[in-house]
């Protein structure tokens, strides 16, 4: 082949596909067949697509002659599919750790929130926060993710509670997704709280009225793009009927369903989102056994936190429960205030260690499944032909290493790719 390639990362002595026959989802058996080749190489196009994954020996001689703009020569390393983060909440102002100790000392995450603190403190902080200021604090998240292999991640708004805040929020969004190399999935998450001085009614007629016709109107304009919509739905935020309200009316928007329920209080939040087709259900700490049947029957994806539970001392989420029952089990590092984590290897470990997930179950929760979660699994979280080129570089011979090692990504990771383009390099010649 004489043609002009972006990329040939060559010779690694594992290239973990996750999946190889246009999976869309994975769930516990077929995981089981994780696909994995042995000594392989890939090939990134000029359009940032894969062109070609294989074995070492067959991608050598079917590029002969080609030339590519760069050759990393992986002998002795791993490569893997970039890591998607299915459930962030990345833009806000006001710092929150002094609430760290409050829990610390034994408070809820209700307590916290009654005594000013948890979202109203952050809604009070963003509100007053410039475009700018906003953009700036979101920017250096989104890069802290990407060294982390983060690839794909799913942005909220949901701190500002009015039309001008989360609007203002979306914005901030998309500039990112339109000057960061990372893979944005935006989320209107309006109902996030219920705002001070509103009740539960008042809050979702102007989410209805307000909110969302506007959101509708920039949607049109082309001046936004947002992918989901989102609900808080909890004891003492939004109920079931307000929650079925609004998710109905973004779905009618053209939006993917995709919200926080049976976190704190079993809410049959996980039976509304199958009943209306939601691609994802985030939380799920309090689910039963029915909701997790529905959500099996109806293949929404369980976006389970194991930061939020690990950091609110909250019981576990269901992982088993849920993998037995055939549910599709993604994972997200839920990155806010209350819960600073801005690493999916460290998300994996904790869901292997916390939650009883096997290395293979997290890798798939973090690539295809969180991929599927945002409505994504055609173009992200494998390495197959034709999906983009974002794939990571690992300073080890087994790919298990990123989950194995606490907190030891930031040795591991060599390089993070996006379509193609090198946009994290751990040159290790450079250290002293």
């Amino acid at each position: 082949m004489s043609r002009n390639y972006r990329l040939l990362v060559k010779n690694a002595k594992q290239v973990v596909l996750i999946c190889n026959n246009g999976e869309k989802f994975m769930t516990k058996h077929e995981i089981l067949n994780l696909c994995v080749i042995e000594n392989g190489s890939i090939v990134i196009g000029s359009d940032g697509l894969i062109t070609a994954v294989g074995p070492a020996e067959t991608i050598r001689d079917q590029f002969a002659g080609a030339t590519f703009d760069k050759v990393i020569d992986a002998t002795g390393m791993c490569v893997l599919p970039g890591l998607v983060d299915a459930h962030t909440h990345p833009v806000w102002a006001g710092d929150r750790v002094h609430e760290f100790a409050m829990k610390l000392a034994g408070a809820s995450y209700m307590d916290v929130h009654r005594a000013g603190g948890g979202i109203h403190f952050t809604v009070e902080h963003t509100r007053a926060a410039g475009p700018p200021e906003l953009l700036s604090s979101l920017s250096s998240r989104l890069l802290r993710m990407q060294r982390a292999g983060t690839t794909l991640v799913e942005c909220k708004s949901g701190y500002g509670l009015d039309l001008h805040t989360e609007l203002k929020m979306l914005q901030v969004i998309e500039e990112a997704r339109n000057t960061l190399p990372i893979n944005i999935s935006s989320t209107y998450c309006g109902a996030h709280a219920v705002p001070k001085g509103k009740t539960v009614e008042e809050a979702t007629e102007d989410i209805l009225q307000v909110q969302l016709p506007r959101l509708k109107e920039q949607m049109s304009a082309g001046t936004l793009r947002v992918d989901n919509i989102d609900v808080f739905c909890e004891e003492g935020v939004f109920d079931l009927s307000s929650t079925r309200r609004i998710l109905q009316a973004g779905k009618d928007l053209g939006l993917n369903i995709n919200f926080h329920g049976d976190e704190l209080h079993p809410m049959n939040s996980a039976q509304l989102g199958a009943e209306l087709g939601a691609s994802a259900i985030s939380h799920l700490e309090e689910v039963t056994d029915q909701g997790i049947a529905a959500m099996a029957t109806a293949r929404t994806a369980a976006v389970l936190l194991p930061t939020t539970a690990y950091i609110l001392r909250l019981p576990q989420p269901r992982a088993r429960d849920m993998l037995e029952a055939g549910v599709i089990v993604a994972l997200g590092s839920d990155f806010n205030p209350n819960a600073y984590c801005c690493s999916m290897p460290i998300v994996m470990h904790l869901a292997c260690v916390n939650m009883r997930m096997s290395m293979p179950e997290a890798l798939a929760a973090a690539t295809i499944n969180a991929a599927y979660a945002l409505g994504c699994s055609h173009t992200h979280g494998s390495l197959e032909v034709n999906k983009h080129g974002d794939l990571l570089v690992l300073n080890t011979t087994r790919w298990e290493h990123l989950i194995y090692q606490l907190g030891g990504h930031q040795e591991l990771i060599r390089y993070v790719i996006i379509k193609g383009n090198i946009v994290v390099d751990n040159d290790k010649t450079l250290d002293l």
